[in-house]
Protein backbone atom coordinates (compact mmCIF):
# COMPACT_ATOMS: atom_id res chain seq x y z
CA UNK A 1 0.00 0.00 0.00
CA UNK A 2 1.13 3.31 -1.22
CA UNK A 3 1.81 6.04 1.89
CA UNK A 4 -0.17 9.05 0.39
CA UNK A 5 0.64 11.47 3.18
CA UNK A 6 4.36 11.88 1.84
CA UNK A 7 3.04 12.49 -1.76
CA UNK A 8 2.18 15.84 -3.98
CA UNK A 9 -0.01 16.14 -6.71
CA UNK A 10 1.26 16.62 -10.30
CA UNK A 11 0.03 18.04 -13.21
CA UNK A 12 1.85 16.35 -16.32
CA UNK A 13 1.23 17.21 -19.31
CA UNK A 14 2.26 14.83 -22.49
CA UNK A 15 2.78 16.11 -25.95
CA UNK A 16 1.92 13.04 -28.81
CA UNK A 17 3.24 13.66 -32.04
CA UNK A 18 3.47 11.38 -35.25
CA UNK A 19 6.63 10.38 -36.10
CA UNK A 20 8.29 12.29 -39.16
CA UNK A 21 8.21 9.50 -41.36
CA UNK A 22 4.59 8.55 -40.30
CA UNK A 23 1.77 10.12 -43.10
CA UNK A 24 -0.46 12.56 -41.40
CA UNK A 25 -3.54 13.01 -42.75
CA UNK A 26 -4.98 15.35 -40.61
CA UNK A 27 -2.01 17.81 -40.96
CA UNK A 28 -2.06 17.61 -44.75
CA UNK A 29 -6.28 18.50 -44.34
CA UNK A 30 -5.48 21.11 -42.03
CA UNK A 31 -2.36 22.63 -44.06
CA UNK A 32 -4.58 22.77 -46.71
CA UNK A 33 -7.39 24.47 -45.45
CA UNK A 34 -5.01 27.19 -44.33
CA UNK A 35 -3.60 27.61 -48.06
CA UNK A 36 -7.64 28.05 -48.88
CA UNK A 37 -7.96 30.85 -46.20
CA UNK A 38 -4.82 32.46 -47.87
CA UNK A 39 -1.98 31.11 -45.74
CA UNK A 40 0.10 30.31 -48.30
CA UNK A 41 3.48 30.64 -46.24
CA UNK A 42 2.24 27.25 -44.52
CA UNK A 43 4.78 24.85 -45.50
CA UNK A 44 3.75 21.78 -42.90
CA UNK A 45 1.43 20.89 -40.64
CA UNK A 46 1.55 17.74 -38.41
CA UNK A 47 -1.71 17.39 -35.98
CA UNK A 48 -1.25 15.23 -32.47
CA UNK A 49 -2.54 15.45 -28.90
CA UNK A 50 -2.32 17.34 -25.99
CA UNK A 51 -3.08 15.97 -22.28
CA UNK A 52 -2.67 17.06 -18.84
CA UNK A 53 -2.50 14.45 -16.03
CA UNK A 54 -2.75 14.65 -12.47
CA UNK A 55 -1.19 12.15 -10.15
CA UNK A 56 0.52 11.71 -7.15
CA UNK A 57 3.97 11.13 -6.36
CA UNK A 58 6.85 12.17 -3.95
CA UNK A 59 9.28 13.54 -6.14
CA UNK A 60 9.48 14.82 -9.17
CA UNK A 61 11.90 12.35 -10.87
CA UNK A 62 9.23 9.60 -9.74
CA UNK A 63 5.83 11.72 -11.52
CA UNK A 64 7.89 12.01 -14.90
CA UNK A 65 8.54 8.57 -14.06
CA UNK A 66 5.37 7.40 -14.06
CA UNK A 67 3.97 10.24 -17.00
CA UNK A 68 6.29 8.07 -18.91
CA UNK A 69 5.28 5.04 -18.07
CA UNK A 70 1.67 5.88 -19.12
CA UNK A 71 2.64 7.15 -22.10
CA UNK A 72 4.40 4.38 -22.99
CA UNK A 73 1.83 1.79 -21.97
CA UNK A 74 -1.44 3.70 -23.12
CA UNK A 75 -1.40 7.23 -24.16
CA UNK A 76 0.97 6.90 -26.66
CA UNK A 77 1.23 4.34 -29.67
CA UNK A 78 5.29 4.47 -29.96
CA UNK A 79 5.01 1.93 -32.99
CA UNK A 80 3.92 5.59 -34.88
CA UNK A 81 4.08 8.47 -32.62
CA UNK A 82 6.88 10.41 -30.17
CA UNK A 83 5.80 11.67 -26.94
CA UNK A 84 7.11 14.16 -24.64
CA UNK A 85 6.50 14.57 -20.80
CA UNK A 86 6.72 17.59 -18.89
CA UNK A 87 5.72 17.59 -15.17
CA UNK A 88 5.06 20.37 -12.24
CA UNK A 89 3.12 20.79 -8.91
CA UNK A 90 -0.29 21.19 -9.72
CA UNK A 91 -2.21 24.80 -9.01
CA UNK A 92 -3.19 24.87 -5.76
CA UNK A 93 -7.03 24.91 -7.72
CA UNK A 94 -6.04 21.32 -9.42
CA UNK A 95 -4.70 19.57 -6.29
CA UNK A 96 -7.44 20.79 -4.43
CA UNK A 97 -10.25 18.67 -6.57
CA UNK A 98 -8.19 15.69 -6.54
Amino acid sequence: MRDQANEQVWLARVYVTLKPVVNDPQGLAIAGGLHTMGYDMVDDVRAGKYLEVRLRAPDERTALRLAGEMSDRLLANTVIEDYRCEVEPAPAEVAAGY
